[in-house]
């Protein structure tokens, strides 16, 4: 079995299991819209059989925003109405341009998994903070726990897209956060994407970021480590609905009732 497959397969046995389909993202029900146009939004959570609307409950939702074209960020709570029938919130956007969506949730979140299926997750997911300590701390054998929190980000154009970048690729002071070095939207379309991966404000290397097409989201279709600058460079061609995600973690002290603290980020944005 090559690693592209075998990274699939634990992802999807990870999916299946509950509270462990950690990707997450915002889903617009289209990223390129016109002026005022009423958008349907929703959270969603895992891949491939496994993918559904998030059952993530309003109240750990802290923030959820739109930052338009101007830099100005417009609170959407109000928006909100996560496990309604059609959608889990709806806006409008006014000013032409590129728009940055951001929605945060607390950390309060928490998972436990066997010994084994924990450190195949921590593989899967690049997660060596994890696996050094549970390796230095002799604990490979032990049930793993932690908190996390999720942090998603989804680029939407209004009106025709044009040459303008720096909403796309403004950092948002995220714990985690994808940011890429041009807007995926800007005329002319180049298929390759540069990223970089910020974590408490600085560089992360060695974060394995993962590109998946979300209309064929059974496994990426892309997965690259980043560099010692925190950077990393996707192919992404200008059709289909796109997904960037990666994960961090780091060890709690000793006496926690957990035993790391992990961050979820994704950015998502697509084309007609």
């Amino acid at each position: 079995m090559n690693m592209h497959t075998w990274l699939g397969s634990v992802l999807l046995a990870l999916a299946a299991m509950p509270a462990a389909a950690h990707d997450f993202w915002l889903q617009p029900s289209q990223y390129r819209v016109a002026p005022q146009a009423t958008v349907p939004l929703t959270l969603q959570v895992g891949h491939g059989p496994y993918r559904q609307r998030s059952p993530i409950a309003a109240r750990r939702i802290t923030r959820f925003q739109a930052i338009d074209p101007g830099g100005a960020a417009i609170d959407l709570h109000a928006r909100l109405h996560v496990g309604a029938a059609d959608a889990d919130a709806d806006l409008q956007l006014a000013t032409p341009g590129t728009h940055l969506l951001v929605l945060e949730t607390d950390n309060r979140a928490m998972t436990s998994l066997p010994a084994i299926r924990f450190n195949d997750y921590l593989r899967a997911e690049g997660l060596t903070p994890a696996l050094a300590e549970r390796e230095r701390t002799r604990r490979m054998d032990r049930d793993g726990a932690e908190r996390y929190g999720r942090h998603a980000k989804a680029l939407m154009q209004v009106g025709p897209p044009g040459t303008d970048t720096a909403i796309a690729t403004r950092p948002l002071g995220l714990t985690l956060e994808i940011v890429p070095e041009r807007n995926p939207y800007a005329l002319p379309h180049s298929d390759e994407l540069p990223i970089h991966v910020l974590y408490l404000g600085q560089p992360l290397p060695g974060a394995l970021v993962k590109l998946t097409r979300l209309e064929h989201d059974e496994s990426p279709v892309e997965t690259h480590r980043t560099d010692a600058a925190g950077r990393a460079v996707f192919s992404v061609p200008a059709h289909g609905s796109w997904l960037l995600n990666v994960i961090w973690t780091r060890p709690l002290p000793p006496g926690d009732d957990m035993d790391f603290e992990t961050s979820f980020s994704s950015l998502a944005f697509g084309y007609p």
